[in-house]
């Protein structure tokens, strides 16, 4: 925990490693964003001011003071992206898991979409040089090599992520500089008159819109990277990017301005700006900083997956831990995925300029959704109700204005991203909502009414001893309560003796690295229950933490885990430990309503493709025993059976 506050105070050191790490989508925006804004129109003074003046005020409104000023303030722990966020809210209202999934979706299609396009953006500056180069195959490449790379691990290059990214920043600027020196009269498109004018006279104002959401489409990556840099290493190194990328911003107008009433005709504003003894070096960067984006945006989205996998908004899948290095996770179902995605868009769109289409569309979504979760974080901490209203309103009009501007580019491509984004959705929405008809329809009895029998069980010679340790894990939140399928195991379903009996449960927390237990003993030395305590960032690795705490109760004298057996005793060797899973079988889903039933048909294929509670856990295969109980949908309606005989 010391080294963790450690990384989050500002140093020289902290600040490298946000340039690395945070600004690789946002810091790769010059590639496109004018390329974008410009299109097939024609080069105009007013396109030009008018497009710098958006895109000064974007970053200036949208990034700087809705992220890095005030979503920052809403860190979980110093953890920041959409799940903290949902976990500091989630007890204020129920619907609050409808914007959490949807923001979740959207970000995790982002992930699919961003690297394709960012390293094509980066690659098709070869074209300047080698007008007849193949770019697919060299794309593919990269991005195959990118993801082959995740399983063994990223925090060897990690470390010259920084240095790369700070290269590329002070190159943006040169480059900006180098023209805005010669035509310093172009710093009049940061005066916000030249962004009214453009977006109110301008008959294809929306349109024009869509391409400058790209210059703060990695706003979103400032907030879900807070873990790893810290709030005050953020703003700083914020400050030296921004006026990096505004330089360059600027001086791409300089360069538009000298080709007012032609068309771009293919051409790249960023790399026009490029000597051409420096074109080849220039690429270069650009493609370690694409890659960089890339990498930032495939791990993000393994942690979000871990995340929503502890907040059950994802079915159980298996995540690797490829090196010691804090919070770096490998997902090896999400890797694959992610790479098959980059792979449809690329034999999808070809060209950057096609896929930017399916870009930013699905971005606008999670920063909607953000600001919902922000306003009512601002209601959890009390701020002022003006406060609350002014900050929901304004970024609500914003990207409701930029979600409107994207919409005309559903026809040319944003459709895949709704898509991806609806498909992600339904995956989450019907593993929650599976889960939440599973647990309606889970029958729990009083635990005290079975206490003397189980002791009576667990001193009775004459049924022959199930295991020395029988350990259950169970839902029931309660400690007077206990799954009626648990007592039904062990009592009728084959009588269960054991020496003691175990009850474990496992509660995550809304904060993120919480790591408690409690022990209550309802029949001593037969009979305990633990209640785990793990934030929503911690690996749940039951068969571990059951032994750190059975050593500790061993040491107290709490419990006596010795072999009973007569040819054991003597020697003192622990008895052995048997888990047992029981996996609840829904017996009757046609009594279920219509969208019920297919959401738990859904759930039940999420559930085959998922890893089962017993890996999941991390248990020991050797030592445990599933058990599948049938899980009565229709309890309440009687069966009329007549007799006839």
């Amino acid at each position: 925990m010391e080294t963790h506050k450690h990384v989050h105070k500002l140093s020289a050191a902290g600040i490298l490693i946000s340039l690395g790490i945070i600004y690789g989508d946002i810091g790769t925006s010059p590639l496109y964003v004018f390329k974008s804004i410009i299109g097939t129109r024609v080069i105009t003074e007013n396109l030009i001011l008018g497009g710098l003046s958006c895109v000064f005020w974007t970053l200036t409104l949208q990034t700087t003071i809705k992220y890095v000023l005030i979503t920052l303030q809403a860190d979980n722990k110093g953890e920041g992206g959409i799940f903290s966020l949902f976990s500091l809210v989630k007890r204020r209202a129920k619907w609050l898991m409808i914007p959490a999934t949807i923001g979740g979706a959207a970000l995790l299609a982002d992930g699919i979409i961003t690297p394709p396009f960012t390293v094509s953006s980066a690659i098709e500056g070869l074209e300047l040089r080698y007008p007849h180069i193949p770019t697919i195959p060299i794309v593919v490449g990269i991005l195959t090599a990118i993801f082959i790379i995740q399983q063994f691990g990223t925090a060897l290059i990690g470390k010259a992520f920084g240095p790369i990214m700070w290269i590329w920043f002070t190159m943006l600027a040169i480059l900006g500089l180098n023209y805005i020196i010669d035509s310093p009269q172009i710093l009049r498109g940061l005066n916000p008159w030249y962004a009214y004018s453009i977006l109110t006279t301008h008959p294809e104002a929306f349109l024009i819109l869509g391409g400058v959401f790209l210059c703060t489409t990695g706003a979103e990556a400032l907030y879900s990277d807070l873990g790893h840099c810290g709030k005050a290493n953020i703003r700083v190194s914020w400050i030296y990017v921004k006026l990096c990328l505004v330089l360059n911003y600027l001086g791409q107008g300089v360069w538009l301005s000298q080709h007012i009433g032609e068309k771009l005709n293919n051409q790249s504003p960023f790399y026009s700006l490029m000597p051409d003894w420096f074109l080849v070096y220039g690429i270069g960067i650009a493609t370690l900083a694409a890659i960089i984006a890339s990498q930032a945006l495939i791990s993000g989205s393994f942690t979000l997956i871990a995340e929503a996998v502890r907040l059950n908004l994802w079915p159980k899948v298996r995540i690797n831990y490829p090196s010691l290095q804090k919070g770096q996770i490998y997902v090896p179902s999400m890797n694959w995925l992610l790479w098959i995605g980059c792979m449809v868009i690329l034999f999808l769109f070809e060209r950057s300029e096609k896929m930017e289409h399916a870009y930013g569309l699905s971005i606008t979504i999670t920063m909607l959704m953000t600001t919902l979760l922000v306003g009512e974080y601002m209601k959890r901490k009390h701020y002022p109700l003006f406060l609350i209203i002014l900050f929901t309103v304004t970024f609500g009009i914003i990207e409701l204005t930029f979600l409107a501007g994207n919409l005309p580019r559903v026809m040319h491509g944003g459709w895949f991203t709704i898509l991806l984004g609806s498909f992600l959705f339904s995956i989450m929405w019907a593993w929650s909502r599976g889960r939440m008809v599973r647990s309606r329809y889970t029958r729990f009895v009083e635990l005290e009414e079975y206490l003397p029998v189980i002791e009576r069980l667990s001193n009775d010679h004459s049924v022959a001893k199930y295991a020395s340790q029988l350990v259950y894990l169970t839902s029931s939140n309660f400690h007077s309560e206990i799954e009626q399928s648990i007592m039904y195991s062990i009592i009728q379903k084959n009588p269960k003796r054991a020496d003691v009996y175990w009850l474990l449960h496992v509660d995550v927390t809304d904060e993120p690295f919480t790591m408690e237990y409690k022990v209550s003993s309802f029949i001593p030395g037969k009979l305990l229950r633990i209640d785990f305590k793990l934030g929503f960032k911690v690996e749940p690795r039951i068969s571990g933490l059951l032994r750190s705490v059975v050593e500790e109760l061993v040491e107290r004298g709490e419990v006596n885990i010795s072999s009973r057996y007569e040819s054991l005793r003597e020697f003192k060797i622990a008895g052995d430990f048997k888990f047992i899973v029981i996996e609840k079988v829904l017996s009757d889903v046609y009594s279920l309503n219509l969208i019920d039933r297919v959401v738990m048909s859904y759930h039940q294929v999420l559930r085959k493709v998922g890893l089962s509670d017993v890996k999941t856990f991390g248990l020991d295969l050797s030592s445990v025993a599933e058990e599948k109980v049938p899980l009565m949908v229709d309890l309440n309606q009687p069966l009329k059976l007549k007799r006839v005989g």
